[in-house]
C-alpha cells in the first residue's frame, strides 16, 4: 500500500463496514489488510514458500 493511498483505502475500508460496527471490527479489517500487502510483498519477493512446502511441513497430504 502506498503511502499516499493509505488515507482514501481507509475510507473505503470503512464505508464497507457495516453501520454497527466495532472499534475492533476496523482494526480487524485494517490487520487483515495489512496481512495480506505484507504477504504479496514478500512472494513478489521470492520469500513465500510454494504450497507443495508448506504442505509437507504441516504433515498434509496432497
Amino acid at each position: 500500500m502506498a503511502s499516499a493511498n493509505v488515507k482514501q483505502q481507509v475510507h473505503e475500508l470503512v464505508d464497507h463496514l457495516p453501520d454497527d460496527a466495532t472499534w475492533d471490527d476496523v482494526m480487524y479489517r485494517i490487520a487483515v489488510r495489512r496481512s495480506i500487502e505484507i504477504g504479496l510483498r514478500e512472494s513478489e519477493a521470492g520469500q513465500g514458500v510454494d504450497t507443495k512446502t508448506l504442505r509437507k511441513e504441516l504433515g498434509l497430504t496432497e
